[in-house]
């Protein structure tokens, strides 16, 4: 095999800070964990590594004949980890190449070719011969290659166009110019590409929906190609232990029953085990794995006759963070596994019950760590449009597609999660339109979770949630008959810690500016104060911002590169589990 670059010189660029991760990086095995948690199959074979890169004219759509140097996939261009640290403009074009082989007893099967997600228009090639196109930035997609290729070396050809702000694609926090709350912008791949043998008949997904009041379980596996002699059979464990097996007809929706449930929960994030296998004639023809936790979120009343979100039936005050999932190695992209995975220890550990993941949609894998962990989810639509603000100016035919689309596959791909709890439309008014209309499009796709239809800004009197935001806050929103109140934003305390920031100006962001510790933890301790009474007032959830420093933003309780915790973690901890009395109050 040639050209994988598994011994050619790599390292990543640290003109700026990194975090104590990067050490761990290797361009011979990065992100080396199976990418896709809730639907695990044994073979495998991960494309990370290194891989030829080359940036041309957007004009240009002939392969090139030669490249300019290597990059560390899957980490973007723009990234000191992808070892290149290169802008990409809407006039060029970035390309890739690598070279794999497939091992011999891959032979006579199909062979998928996935790639979790790149930014954000893309063209494979395999051996020359162009397999398909994807759009979205988000959103993983595969293609079946077993056609294109052959029993010796093959090569794997990825062309990407990411035209930032200047097209109709949802973008979340990147911009060409990046400053104050806008990010350096990411292109190409920014997620694991693998390869994946399959029989003709297979599992291509599954929609898992618990019922804890009817202690049951609703399952849809649709299988590609089935044949009418083939079964599912199921089994469901408790620790190895089995309590539930059985056999059904394929692609048929069926409910399996659950009695007196373990059910998820920050305090005990109880997750079954799921075993699903494709039976012919008594022979597996396909066996996958996945997880599933029994949980409810809805919105009842307390004895006031106030609104609350309920968890499981049971009234649960929410003290989140926001998190806007960028590192300052690897930009979208965690370089590790445990990097990704510390954010939400973190955040748990300080007494966070819920993270607000802003305008990105992460990895499946940090959604598995929050559901291992026991952190519960509020999931920003990752925002769009070709203007900053899209406020007040219309959608055309195209944009509108696009949103719709990235927003149906970011439900599908994130709806077995149980940590995920509230999907978020439109944050602030940033390339909000149809808001009824896209509210009702969610329903249409999800009931099982409660819909914030606009945080911040410009409500439109729909969904479950009533979200404003206050720096520095806080402050409850009027308290309504039906939908709950929410301070979806509030706090921002800036520190600056000198030798640990991501820009050396005199100058970083934030909504409130203090010059010690001494004074960040006076002025934290008085908003948390001042939060206690909203609560008995009706306020149902709050979300600080944010858990760390990002680029010029100084607002994080952690440092970006995650080495310094601006509070004692005790004294944190303590401050933001007071907030919690209420629900034992209440209950």
């Amino acid at each position: 095999m040639k050209n994988n670059g598994s011994q050619e010189i790599w390292h990543p660029i640290k003109d700026k800070i990194v975090t104590r991760w990067v050490q761990d990086v290797s361009p011979k095995n990065p992100l080396p964990e199976y990418p896709r948690p809730q639907l695990r199959r044994n073979e495998w074979i991960n494309l990370n590594g290194l891989w030829d890169y080359a940036i041309r004219p957007k004009k240009d759509n002939e392969i090139p004949k030669s490249f300019d140097g290597k990059i560390l996939v899957p980490f973007p261009i723009e990234s000191a980890l992808s070892g290149v640290k290169k802008r990409l403009t809407p006039k060029n074009k970035l390309w890739y190449r690598r070279f794999f082989t497939i091992p011999e007893s891959w032979n006579g099967k199909k062979i998928l070719l996935h790639f979790g997600a790149i930014d954000w228009e893309s063209t494979i090639w395999i051996n020359g011969k162009r397999i398909g196109d994807h759009r979205g930035g988000y959103i993983p997609f595969s293609f079946e290659i077993s056609e294109f290729i052959n029993n010796n070396e093959n090569e794997l050809i990825v062309s990407v166009w990411d035209p930032t702000g200047k097209s109709c694609q949802e973008r979340g926090k990147q911009l060409l110019r990046s400053f104050m709350i806008f990010y350096t912008p990411i292109s190409g791949i920014w997620q694991t590409v693998w390869l994946e043998p399959i029989s003709t008949t297979f599992i291509t997904s599954l929609k898992i929906t618990p019922n804890i009041d009817e202690e049951n379980l609703n399952i849809e596996i649709m299988v590609q190609n089935p044949n009418p002699q083939d079964f599912i059979f199921i089994q469901i464990l408790d620790k190895k232990r089995e309590i539930v097996s059985k056999t059904i007809e394929i692609n048929k929706s069926f409910i399996l029953d659950i009695p007196s449930p373990n059910l998820w929960s920050p305090d005990s994030p109880f997750l079954y085990d799921l075993n699903i296998s494709i039976l012919r004639n008594n022979e597996q023809i396909d066996s996958i794995e996945s997880y599933f936790g029994m949980r409810k979120i809805s919105i009842g009343k307390d004895n006031n006759g106030i609104p609350r979100i309920l968890l499981n039936n049971k009234e649960i005050f929410q003290y989140g963070v926001l998190d806007q999932g960028y590192w300052p190695d690897g930009l979208y992209t965690a370089p590790t596994d445990s990097a990704l995975k510390y954010d939400i220890e973190i955040a748990k550990e300080l007494g966070f019950n819920m993270i607000r993941k802003h305008v990105k949609i992460e990895p499946s894998r940090w959604y598995y760590h929050c559901d291992k962990i026991g952190m519960l989810v509020w999931q920003d639509m990752p925002n769009g449009g070709k203007s900053l603000f899209f406020i007040g100016k219309k959608r055309n035919k195209v944009c509108k597609k696009n949103y719709y689309k990235d927003l149906k596959s970011m439900i599908e791909i994130l709806y077995n999660f149980p940590s995920v709890i509230v999907w978020i439309p439109f944050n602030e008014g940033w390339g909000q339109f149809e808001t009824k209309k896209v509210v009702n499009y969610i329903k249409k796709h999800d009931l099982s979770r409660l819909i914030d239809n606009a945080s911040g800004w410009f409500d439109k009197k729909v969904g479950d949630i009533h979200d404003i935001h206050k720096y520095v806050g806080p402050k409850c929103p009027k308290i309504e008959n039906h939908r709950v109140a929410v301070l979806g934003e509030f706090g921002g305390l800036g520190l600056k810690i000198n030798n640990h920031l991501w820009k050396k100006k005199k100058h970083s962001f934030s909504y409130s500016k203090l010059s010690d510790q001494n004074k960040l933890v006076i002025k934290y301790t008085e908003l948390i104060n001042r939060l206690k009474p909203l609560i008995n007032k009706g306020l149902c959830a709050a979300i600080y911002t944010q858990i760390t420093d990002v680029e010029g933003e100084i607002n994080g309780l952690l440092t970006y590169d995650r080495e310094i915790i601006k509070i004692d973690i005790e004294k944190l901890k303590k401050l933001n589990t007071s907030l919690y009395i209420h629900d034992k109050n209440t209950k």
